[in-house]
């Protein structure tokens, strides 16, 4: 792997070049299965020290290989270019730039596993600074450059008596003790997740969280290292209760840079994590959730007053959540991202006042930062008809505007259609507000038939962005109108809003999503004879819920979705999850009267509606048994259906190939009931 190449910025630039120079296109096509699913997708952007450059990932997935490419790029803020940076065999990811920016430090599999390199940003070869057996999950530099932080898995306890007691013949099989023992998709047996300091000239690494627990923490975390501006001290995250499954309490430390001292600063039972310190190590701020076992409640802003040890809340009364934040220059105020009504804002925060104003909003924005001279704003920006790109903006968010133009050859002779905010009188009588997505050449003359869109979390929403899964332009494509509702429940409209879904699945949400669809159905250009219903995960939940109480839909679709609460609950990795949403354990009298109220097993003798069901193997959140359960009901009963079985994704599907069919299979299965 050899250094930057800036000679080549001109060869690069051309197959990336703004929309402005793009040929005049004469007609524009739906979007495509093959084209959706090999579309780059630009993340994880990182502003250079001076402010000058940006790097960032592309990923670029390949139906040929089976697989997704990521390699690191760079951009001139000022003029747009952008080139690639690193090529070779394996993955690049998670550009970091050294504190100097005369380097960029990244990770990356051409080795086999991930492990950090560095690179000088003038030219010369690539070194490798880690040699990890594991491999490296993520990193940052120390203040000096001199040191690395980065955390990896490693073997903790005893994780080996099944395969002492086969010796000497080898088997699959897994002995556990405790709750947590697989998490999302993959199991976590006798593996902690460590922090350490490497050295960057000798690659000498050491271990500074020798203990058991995993920094940073499986769950509800987010950016939980931090280094202090001189690098005299470490902030991490970890949860320190002996039951993890059912604890969303984590806490935040700070320690020497060789792990001596720690000591807590957050006290509460809450979720308290994203430590930041501030330019002139004032304050540690911070992401806290006040409530105990609930991941969905609103993350207000704190900061950790050094000097006197004081927790300031600095967003106590504000109803919206904030996503990430990073410190602005001279440390009197942060750049957060905020979700809020169907998109998420960039506002800057005060510090210690709390006083708020918006800076950049319409669509997802995310990632914000801003470099050492604080002139430049940098963010991630997308639309439910643009595929993300970096954008830059003034630090008061004048003139925002595309650094990046990745996508615009890919999308240039698509027609994408912009999604069309549409509010209604809920079931609390109070606005609930979606999105509706028009299919392209679109008339209003004809009747198009509808697919209605359930989100899942339930505590989450559908946005104003470009979706890496449930994408409405796909579904638009193939003739559709699409509906895309943020029942009760869903974020980004206040705490209240979020909490009304909690012990009342199939209550709420459902009139709601009557509600919308009666607004739907008498549009002039919708057809309410033709309409199909699809959602994921809790969205799964609601499909099979309709399926009990309504006969509106003529086809359905339920992707890892809870068919009965009682065996999702024992099954499930993270416990506080449905001890949450449903007040406790199946053992619990009143919980368990919950679970049997708002379980769809219980209205299967309602079912009527053709229906697909989609689930894999490796889903830990939602076990396969859901699905499989939910589709013998569906055939015993005779109903039409169809079961879609990936032996090698998890909650989501991810390969190019089986993601390929996955859309085949949903919108076929569509066509067959909505077109005829």
């Amino acid at each position: 792997m050899t250094g930057f190449r800036p000679a080549a910025v001109a060869m690069v630039t051309a197959l990336v070049a703004p929309t402005g120079r793009l040929p005049a296109q004469q007609t524009r096509q739906p979007l495509g299965i093959d084209q959706y699913i090999t579309m780059p997708v630009v993340s994880d952007p990182r502003l250079s020290p001076d402010g000058t450059l940006v790097a960032f990932t592309v990923s670029t997935p390949s139906l040929e290989e089976n697989r997704t490419a990521t390699k690191v790029w760079l951009a001139d803020i000022a003029t747009g270019d952008s080139w690639q940076a690193t090529a070779g065999q394996g993955s690049d990811r998670a550009p970091r730039w050294s504190p100097d920016g005369k380097s960029l430090g990244f990770i990356t599999t051409r080795d086999g596993t991930p492990q950090i390199w560095r690179i000088p940003i003038r030219g010369g070869e690539a070194v490798r600074v880690t040699r990890v057996s594991q491999g490296v999950n993520d990193f940052l530099w120390s203040p000096d450059g001199r040191s690395m932080y980065f955390w990896t898995d490693v073997t903790s306890g005893d994780s080996s008596e099944a395969s002492r007691r086969a010796n000497p013949w080898p088997t699959e099989a897994r002995i556990f003790t405790d709750l947590f023992y697989r998490h999302w998709n993959e199991w976590r047996l006798g593996v902690r997740s460590h922090l350490f300091r490497v050295d960057t000239a000798t690659s000498a690494a050491l271990d500074i969280t020798p203990f058991d627990r995993d920094i940073p923490p499986l769950a509800l975390g987010g950016r939980d290292v931090a280094v202090s501006p001189v690098g005299t001290e470490v902030a991490i995250v970890y949860n320190p209760d002996s039951v993890l499954a059912t604890s969303t309490n984590n806490d935040i430390f700070v320690m020497g840079p060789d792990g001596s001292t720690r000591q807590a600063i957050t006290a509460t039972k809450g979720n308290d994590h994203s430590p930041h310190y501030s330019p002139d190590a004032r304050y540690i701020a911070y992401l806290s959730m006040a409530t105990p076992g609930f991941e969905s409640d609103r993350q207000q802003l704190m900061v950790y007053e050094r000097a006197t040890g004081r927790r300031l809340p600095i967003t106590p009364r504000w109803n919206l959540s904030i996503i990430d934040f990073q410190w602005s220059t001279d440390a009197r105020s942060v750049f957060a991202e905020v979700e809020e009504r169907g998109g998420h804002a960039i506002y800057r925060i005060e510090i210690p006042s709390g006083r708020t104003t918006r800076l950049v909003s319409g669509g997802t924005n995310s990632a914000p930062q801003t470099s050492a001279r604080g002139d430049v704003l940098v963010f991630l920006h997308s639309t439910a008809d643009h595929p993300p790109e970096i954008w830059a903006a003034a630090v008061d968010g004048r003139n925002p505007h595309p650094v990046t133009h990745v996508t615009d050859r890919a999308i240039a002779d698509l027609d994408l259609p912009a999604p069309e905010s549409f509010g209604f009188l809920g079931a609390r009588g109070d606005s609930v507000f979606g999105w509706i997505i028009k299919p392209p050449d679109f008339s209003p003359l004809r009747r198009y038939p509808v697919l209605y869109l359930i989100h899942g979390g339930p505590q989450s929403a559908w946005l104003d962005q470009w979706h890496s899964r449930w994408n409405y332009a796909m579904f638009a494509a193939r003739g559709y109108v699409v509906v895309a509702v943020n029942f009760h429940g869903s974020t980004g409209y206040g705490q209240e809003f979020t909490n009304s879904i909690s012990r009342n699945w199939g209550g709420l949400p459902f009139d709601d999503l009557m509600k919308g669809l009666d607004v739907v159905s008498n549009l002039a250009y919708t057809d309410s004879t033709r309409i199909g219903a699809a959602g994921a995960s809790y969205g799964g939940y609601m499909i099979y819920w309709m399926a009990g109480h309504t006969n509106r839909f003529r086809a359905l679709v339920a992707h890892d979705g809870v068919f009965n609460p009682l065996s999702m609950q024992g099954s499930t990795e993270e416990q506080w999850f449905p001890l949450w949403e449903f007040g406790g354990s199946a053992q619990v009298p009143t919980a368990r009267a919950l679970m049997e109220k708002w379980s769809p097993a219980n209205y299967v003798a309602n079912w009527t509606t053709p229906m697909l069901v989609v689930h894999s193997q490796n889903d830990f959140r939602v076990d396969l048994s859901e699905g499989l359960q939910a589709f013998t009901a569906l055939r015993l009963k005779g109903i039409p259906g169809k079961f879609l079985y990936f032996p090698d994704e998890d909650h989501w599907v991810t390969r190019p190939r089986n993601r390929r069919l996955w859309w085949g299979t949903v919108l076929d299965w569509f066509d067959q009931y909505l077109k005829h």
